[in-house]
């Protein structure tokens, strides 16, 4: 592409009567009203479960050679919906597709694109209760774990909506004389967007949007727990007019389908939320150039964490408490920012073990169609496994003192453990175990623990609570994560407000949901033509 084609999508782009970025306000559920909409949203949506699904390759749907279920985590006996296991050379379709497309999307005036992803946001808007609804069903999300994902799915698009604006408006230079000079952000290509289940609206419909409001084009690939979610999304989009190509939708497995978009030589960039051993394995792939490449292919990947709350005996420990549980079995501790290491300081580390447990026992394990369940099931079987035998784990480098079983009812469920007496280079206080296990870690004194909240090999978030200000100052100078917060969980970061993105084998501390992130999707072309 020249620069000057780039023109008419960079001059004069109005914004003022967008307004300003604004969070999606969560849902009251306290309100009999809003208790009403999503009952009747889960009714609705269980009665649509079990449809069979395609590939959307250029627009066509086509069937793959074989299927996959999609299933209910509480209830495995119950299909959400059947999708397509695509071949490799249906992978190599999509991505041809994609690139097929981004000619004509690329060249689209921003405003036109991001216009496109503001009525997309509407449509979330309006379908939110449903959306809420194919959450709690497809991967077991609690009615505000689930409304909270879905509050999130439409800040992402409102907040990139308008950052793409930002970065097609008329960037400044210094100006010297006899010459004019400019610089504009240009997209990358074609690309691969590789979601999560545990976040599958809002970091899904995130990657995704940033990648195309910018002027990409993508194939997504949902993880094959969450496809249902990512239909639905897909289906929006198809609605507000995105043209056939910009967003190609093909299930399938990561081993087959997802290595087979990352090494193809006109795959541009690849946008990756999971695990750390995919991660690296995604990143190694496609720092290999391939027979044809002509570009180092970019990867913006987020990946694990242990993460960490530092509970100081200048606390407010009740506070403290509250957001150890908050942050290490929200959502059944299936989130990379989850709490799986509470460090405690010895002098108060009894009480906060004797408060913790007595709050544990509380919270309530069952179906999450019931509006009052707490943790709900675990995302499969698989990790049901992986969890107990990390249980088993805690038994033998610990004191399990709450929970330590799996329930006795169908479902992946596994009651909320916390194990005692962790030792800091024990497997339960470094490895992820990516479900509702916290390990609690006694600590000499403040300074001992900010050097166990360090000793990982990851560094997404962390939490400290103490009332003293000098500690506070030292923790946000050498606890090393992306994310760190004070006096408060280390969950649930905000679209705008804070950044999300961590460092060592975390990721490439990408800051989704922040002004830089739409940079990971954009290079910088500069242009000086004689005056």
């Amino acid at each position: 592409m020249t620069a000057s084609s780039h023109r008419s999508a960079v001059a004069e782009v109005p914004t003022g009567e967008l307004g300003q970025f604004k969070n999606e306000p969560l849902t009251d559920f306290s309100r009999p009203e809003n208790r009403e909409r999503q009952q009747l949203a889960l009714a609705a949506v269980e009665k649509a479960l079990g449809r069979t699904y395609d590939l959307v390759i250029g627009g066509s749907r086509l069937k793959g050679p074989k299927t996959f279920n999609s299933t209910n985590p509480a209830r495995p006996d119950q299909t959400i919906g059947v999708f397509q296991a695509a071949s490799r050379e249906q992978a190599v379709a999509a991505i041809e597709a994609a690139n097929e497309a981004f000619n004509a999307w690329s060249r689209k005036p921003a405003r036109e694109r991001a216009d496109l992803i503001f009525r997309a946001a509407a449509r979330l808007r309006a379908r939110r209760f449903e959306l809420n609804a194919w959450m709690i069903f497809e991967v077991g999300k609690s009615w505000r774990e689930a409304d909270g994902d879905t509050a999130e799915a439409i800040d992402f698009l409102e907040f990139y909506g308008r950052e793409s604006l930002r970065y097609a408006a008329e960037q400044p230079l210094t100006r010297i004389p006899g010459e004019q000079n400019q610089l504009v952000y240009i997209p990358l290509g074609a690309g691969v967007v590789i979601p999560p289940w545990n976040f599958p609206l809002a970091i899904m419909a995130g990657m995704t949007t940033a990648a195309v409001v910018t002027g990409n084009t993508v194939v997504l690939k949902p993880a094959s727990d969450s496809p249902a979610i990512a239909a639905q999304f897909f289906a929006i989009l198809e609605e507000v007019g995105l043209p056939a190509g910009v967003v190609n939708f093909v299930t399938g497995s990561g081993a087959e389908v997802g290595t087979t978009l990352v090494e193809h030589p006109k795959t541009r960039f690849v946008t990756f939320t999971g695990s750390k051993d995919v991660g690296l394995e995604i990143n190694q792939r496609a720092a290999q150039p391939r027979p044809g490449q002509r570009w180092i292919k970019r990867v913006v990947a987020e990946m694990g964490g242990k993460d960490s709350i530092l509970v100081d005996d200048e606390a407010d420990l009740e506070a403290a408490v509250t957001g150890v549980v908050a942050s290490a079995f929200g959502y059944q501790g299936q989130k990379c920012s989850a709490c799986s290491r509470a460090i405690v300081v010895e002098p108060v580390y009894d009480e906060f073990l004797r408060r913790l447990k007595a709050k544990v026992e509380t919270l309530r394990v069952g179906d999450p169609k019931d509006p009052d369940t707490d943790v709900g099931p675990v995302i499969n079987e698989g990790a049901k496994r992986k969890i107990l035998d990390y249980v088993e784990v805690g038994r033998a480098e610990g004191k399990v003192i709450a929970g330590g079983a799996a329930l006795d009812r169908p479902g992946n469920f596994v009651a909320p453990t916390v194990v005692a007496g962790v030792a800091p280079d024990a497997r339960l206080a470094q490895e992820e175990i990516f479900g509702p296990v916290l390990a609690v870690i006694k600590a000499p004194d403040f300074d001992a623990g900010l050097r166990i909240a360090n000793n990982t090999e990851y560094g997404l978030t962390g939490s400290v609570y103490t009332r003293n200000r000098d500690k506070i100052e030292r923790a946000k100078r050498e606890f090393h994560v992306g994310n760190l917060y004070v006096n408060r969980k280390c969950t649930g970061a905000m679209v705008g407000v804070h950044p999300f993105g961590g460092f060592n084998m975390s990721g490439t501390d990408s800051k989704a949901g922040g002004r830089d992130y739409l940079l990971l999707f954009l290079q910088a072309k500069a242009t000086s033509e004689a005056a």
